[in-house]
Order: C-alpha cells, then structure tokens, then sequence
C-alpha cells in the first residue's frame, strides 16, 4: 500500500511539473527591413540601356529578418503577387515599346509581419510575331481551342532543359474518368488590333490545376492533388514573345511565346508561369511548352490542343 501511494505522490509531482513546463512563446515579431531590390535587365549594356529586346528581367530581393517574399510586376494591371522563392524570380515582359514599370515588393517577416517598397524598372521589348502563328491563333478575329484528348502525347512531362516530355505522357483520353474538365475548358484567343489580344478561358466543370503555390488562379485551395477545382474563368490580355527557352534553332519550336498577362487565364493546365511556348501551330493543331515554377522549376509541362468543335 505504501508502495502505490508514493507511486500516485510520484505521478501527481511529474503532472504539475509537466503543466509548469508546458508554456510557449512567441519570438519577436520583427518586420523585415534594409530590403534591396536589384533588377537586371537582360542584354542591358551602354548601347541598350532598356536590354536587348527580349523583356527578360531577374529580380534578386534581399533585407534582414526576411522569410518570403512576394512581388507585383506591373502597377499599371491588377494586383497579382507572386511568390518569389529564396528572394529570386524572372519576369518576361511582353509589351511592345519601351515602357518603365513600377514594382511592388512585399517581404514577410516572423508572425507574417510585413515591408513593402516599390522600385521602377524600364524595360524594351521588340517582337513581331510572324503573321501566320497569330492567324493560326486567332483565325485573324477569333477562335476557341480545347486539349485534344484523341491524341497520344496531348500531355506530357519532361525536363526544362530538354525540348521533349520525355519523363511521360498521356494516352488517348487519358483523364476522361478522372478529370474530364481538362477537356471541357474552352479557351478563346481573339484579335483585337495590332498587339492587342485577349483570351478568355471558360470552365464548365472547373479547373484543370495543382493547388497552393503551383497555381495563380484565385480561389483554388492551399493543398491537395492536381485535378478539377470549382473555377469561373476569367479573361485577360496576351502577347507574343521571342521564346525564352533558349533553345537552338534546329529544335522543333517557332521559338515564339504566348505570354499571359495577370492571374486569371491559363492554357490547358494551369500554371504560375505565363510564358507558353509554341512549339508547333497550324490553323488546326497547337502545341504547347510551359515550364513548372518553384520546387518544380526543372520540369517542362507539354500540351497539344485543337479547334473547337
């Protein structure tokens, strides 16, 4: 008897002293500060102060007490910040002319304490597209494409810096019976003038998408598997762009890019990345290059659409 009772006296004393040590606390919340912000303009020499055409800039953002950061390229558009990982992101832009863009960079700190500064950037872009991709495209008005499930390969993965899905890709209706609205998404390109496009995607059955930071669209959960995702659509402005993937010019390519403005749209399978290369184009057959992003940015996703019927 005397045993159990010191044994409950023993149990009782690491009870209190387990409550005693049971207390956190947080760290300070110390907002980010001395951030700087370096912005290079690709090909920029004396010469070409704006770079050499392209509109390819490399942000590198650094600052003390600095977790993540977030970056909005354009004032001008809407709101759309992206994650920029370890403080590093590129960004294509793709208005003809030379246009000086204003920057917004917010860093996050301990407890999503926040900075934000802003920086200006001046950037040249002189790309044409040849007259047949944007006729093909758009049919010279307009003209709505969908992922052309009856074709082996209409998706696929391979490495960012190989040209081919090597990696894998999808069979005949590949994922009719698992996510069927990769089919059903409708997207719409129209002209509307001399470097003045839109596309317009529409989702009956939702988005085609990964979830969390792999997407841009608005309103898609932080986590889970790729597949369909209730989504409205949206409709934004394009461009053309010399493609950025820097392949040589025997590689099957136009070496010519859709590059999507802001959040909302995207083409076959949603994508942070804007830049859509085509690889190949006729008035009815499209295929498509885009590159992964973040943890994912050594993988290459590849598409292959066709007219709607």
């Amino acid at each position: 008897m005397k045993n159990i009772k010191y044994f409950m006296l023993v149990l009782i004393a690491i009870g209190f002293t387990s409550c005693e040590q049971d207390t956190y606390e947080f760290g300070a919340l110390t907002s980010p500060s001395e951030l700087t912000v370096v912005a290079d303009v690709v090909g920029k020499t004396t010469a070409n102060p704006n770079g050499d055409g392209t509109g390819v800039v490399n942000f590198t953002i650094t600052g003390k007490n600095v977790l993540a950061t977030k970056v909005d390229f354009d004032a001008d558009d809407a709101v759309d910040l992206v994650d920029a990982p370890n403080g590093k992101i590129t960004k294509k832009y793709s208005t003809n002319g030379t246009k000086t863009y204003q920057i917004t960079i917010v860093a996050y700190g301990a407890g999503g304490v926040a900075t934000t500064v802003t920086k200006e950037v001046t950037v040249k872009v002189s790309f044409a597209p040849a007259a047949s991709i944007v006729t093909a495209l758009t049919g010279d008005s307009n003209k709505t494409w969908v992922v052309d499930k009856s074709v082996p390969a209409h998706f696929g993965v391979g490495p960012a810096d190989n040209p081919a899905p090597i990696w894998w890709s999808a069979n005949v209706n590949e994922k009719v019976a698992t996510a069927n609205c990769f089919y059903t998404t409708r997207f719409k390109f129209t002209k509307l003038g001399a470097f003045n496009y839109t596309l317009q995607v529409t989702n009956p059955d939702g988005a085609f998408t990964k979830t969390g930071a792999f997407t841009s669209l608005p309103g898609i959960p932080a986590s889970g598997d790729e597949g369909c995702y209730a989504y409205g659509g949206g409709t934004s402005a394009f461009s053309f762009a010399s493609a950025s993937s820097g392949f040589a010019a025997s590689t099957p390519s136009t070496q010519t890019s859709i590059v999507l403005s802001g959040v909302d749209t995207y083409i076959g399978v949603a994508s942070v990345q804007k830049e859509y290369e085509i690889l190949s184009i006729t008035p009815t057959a499209m295929h498509l290059r885009v590159l992964g992003y973040g943890p994912e940015s050594g993988n290459a996703w590849y598409l292959k659409l066709v007219p709607a019927q």
